[in-house]
């Protein structure tokens, strides 16, 4: 018998498979929610690394290795470093996600070499696998998730995770055991699962990208004044459902980017249409406040979105603040032995084009 997470820890945010015209795999995230950890940021992690699947425990078990260095947003702790998500040196990314009122895991015991606490699965899967089919595997065989506290608490999350081959993973701990749904639509939320939002999508069957044209009505013609019709329906909140929909409907529909640096700006468009502007959605139940929270605002909102690449191993990241797209770029870090750590930078960066008198 499985031991089920509270409810209580509160977060949105969305994620997005897409692919750029020249064939390149792009991979991203909005995080959502009320507050940043202090000290996260765009993490560096060389291969080597040595981290555990356990801590806050009176007993762990022996320490991992990680085979590829990682780059991504996270905290750098220690013994073990946390990524909310990130890309490692063979292409392969993803991230975690809140999957509240749904996640549970096994039950805290002693833990052993499989044992892994849920925050940590980032940064285990990236350290050691290369591929989605690697990541897979070791899901299905080498890691037991447990409900083992983090900083006080169990967080409910699920995950995504997509290589360089263009295949996305939804990987979601439920009741029943482990789900791994292969092959997927590359749009993920929040609760409720999976499979719930794929079917959710035979509500808005009738959206299309081509404007309906006149309408016939009691022997009058009423013509077409505004552009869009083809998509009236679709919905606009800042739900789970909501934001699933429109992600899939904008990954099938949107035009994409030509090449990576193309891509990448038309996707951190896409993530815009999901985003939780500051002050539209108050949070109303307050997760934990940790010693890594200093500030904590009353909204959730979307702290920062990535984008990373899976052929180039750049990672992207914009914040609520700071619209200017920011780099970095793996495969030139990929030898370092040393970590590295950079602020995400969120004060407003706004480039003044006045000509001098």
């Amino acid at each position: 018998m499985t031991t089920p997470v509270s409810a209580g820890l509160n977060a949105g945010c969305s994620a997005l498979s897409w692919d750029t015209a020249d064939g390149l795999c792009l991979w991203g995230r909005n995080y959502d929610f009320d507050r940043l950890a202090d000290g996260a940021g765009m993490t560096f992690l060389p291969r080597g690394t040595c981290y555990q699947g356990v801590v806050g425990q009176p007993t762990a078990p022996a320490p991992h290795t990680s085979r590829y260095a990682c780059a991504g947003v996270g905290l750098l702790l220690s013994p073990t470093p946390v990524l909310y998500e990130g890309i490692n040196e063979r292409g392969l990314m993803g991230g975690q996600l809140y999957y509240r009122g749904f996640a549970d895991y096994a039950p805290a015991g002693q833990p052993d070499a499989r044992t892994l606490q849920p925050p940590f699965l980032v940064y285990h899967l990236l350290a050691q696998c290369a591929t989605v089919e690697e990541a897979v595997q070791m899901l299905e065989g080498a890691i037991c998730l447990a409900a083992l506290p983090f900083f006080g608490a169990v967080p409910p999350l699920h995950w995504a995770f997509r290589d360089a081959g263009g295949e996305t993973i939804v990987v979601e701990p439920d009741r029943d055991g482990l789900h791994i749904y292969r092959n997927t639509l590359g749009v993920m939320t929040n609760s409720p699962g999976y499979p719930w939002h794929r079917l959710n999508l035979l509500n808005y069957a009738g959206l299309r990208d081509a404007d309906y044209p006149e309408l016939q009505m009691a022997g009058e013609t009423l013509e077409q004044c505004f552009s869009g019709s083809g998509m009236q329906g679709l919905p606009g909140d800042w739900s789970s459902p909501a934001r699933f929909v429109r992600l899939a409907f904008l990954k099938t529909h949107a035009l994409p980017g030509r090449n990576e640096q193309e891509g990448v700006s038309r996707m951190f468009r896409l993530f815009e249409s999901a985003a939780f502007p500051l002050g539209l959605v108050r949070v109303s139940h307050q997760s934990q406040v940790t010693e890594l929270d200093s500030t904590v605002l009353p909204f959730d909102y979307t702290v920062y979105t990535t984008v990373y690449c899976a052929q180039t191993l750049r990672a992207y990241w914009t914040t609520y603040e700071n619209q200017r797209i920011q780099c970095l770029d793996l495969g030139a870090l990929r030898n370092r032995s040393q970590p590295l750590h950079l602020p995400l930078d969120p004060v407003p960066d706004i480039l003044n084009r006045t000509p001098e008198a």
